[in-house]
């Protein structure tokens, strides 16, 4: 197996199943410092950069929460307005990049530009985690998916998914990316112009991956064991930041997309698991929140352990 010692993580693309299940054995170590609300001292001697040109909430602060849990420090900006990067100068990935490896050991980016952390890691004498590029992939989050998965159901073989939303948003491709290193037969389900894109579909079947496509989440919800959801109502992945006004419409959620509460009482297994990573619109009512299926809050909270399973990693603190 590869080590992770000073690595890039960029996709699950080029990821070896082997490789999932370490860095899920390491994730696992690392869990109780979370779940204790503890620190430690592992990577006292590093600093993390973050380096977001989008909006986030969970992506990195789940970073820089890992990053404090395991005794690092963090440095960064969140708004690339603030920075040269987002002014008159319009600096470079390279420039900027070129910049902050001299003020940390790693550096996380999220960006609207798709293969922008692929263009960072290029120039980068350290390590580069894609925190989510455009409508590119977002690795991290959809480990932590499969770590939940795992945690919650004590595997990920032999679990048939259900995956809901807009097929062109970053999770979906690293999901079905990660998908084709285990026995997971999945059905996309979204509407035809969020739909899956040939060339991806091309991908997905050269890695042989079991999926079929439905048309409403009825049609698959009974067979599936994880059930992934993703907004169809949601802001243009290429741009740096959708500002609406508090008033605007934006649109509902058609019914083919939601999971309810009476959809998942008569319609799904009793143990299979709903996952989301959020921000959701109305496509999960805040009623099912309390049900049995939900477990979008425990895959929150495997964001951080996560995030500490892959700084530990790739600091080459642990192997």
């Amino acid at each position: 197996m590869r080590s992770f010692a000073g690595r890039d993580i960029l996709s699950l693309k080029d990821f070896e199943r082997n490789e999932f299940f370490r860095v899920f054995e390491i994730a696992e170590k690392l869990e109780p410092i979370a779940r204790n609300r503890k620190n430690t001292d592992l990577l006292k001697e590093k600093t993390l950069v973050t380096a977001f040109y989008q909006p986030s909430t969970r992506t990195r602060l789940a970073h820089e929460a890992a990053m404090i849990r395991l005794g690092g420090q963090e440095t960064g900006f969140s708004d690339a307005k603030n920075t040269r990067a987002g002014d008159f100068y319009l600096e470079s990935i390279k420039d900027t990049v070129k910049m902050l490896e001299f003020y940390g050991d790693m550096i996380v980016m999220r960006h609207f530009q798709q293969g922008a952390p692929h263009e960072a890691a290029k120039w980068a004498s350290i390590p580069v985690i894609n925190g989510g590029d455009g409508w590119g992939e977002h690795p991290t989050q959809v480990l932590t998916d499969l770590y939940t998965v795992l945690r919650e159901k004590g595997r990920i073989d032999g679990l048939k998914w259900l995956a809901v939303g807009d097929m062109r948003m970053r999770t979906m491709h690293s999901l079905g990316y990660a998908l084709t290193q285990f026995d997971c037969p999945i059905t996309f389900v979204s509407p035809p112009d969020m739909s899956l894109t040939d060339e991806f579909q091309d991908e997905l079947k050269d890695f042989s991956l079991d999926y079929k496509i439905a048309d409403h989440v009825e049609e698959a919800i009974a067979d599936a064991d994880v059930i992934l959801v993703e907004p169809v109502v949601q802001p243009d992945y290429t741009k740096s930041r959708d500002e609406r006004d508090a008033d605007s419409d934006v649109g509902m959620t058609p019914d083919n997309y939601k999971i309810t509460r009476e959809l998942l009482s008569t319609k799904a297994k009793s143990d299979a698991i709903l996952l989301h990573s959020l921000p959701r619109m109305d496509e999960i009512p805040v009623d099912v929140d309390i049900t049995r299926w939900s477990r979008y809050w425990q895959e929150a909270f495997n964001g951080v352990v996560m995030r500490m399973a892959l700084l530990a990693l790739i600091s080459g603190k642990m192997e």
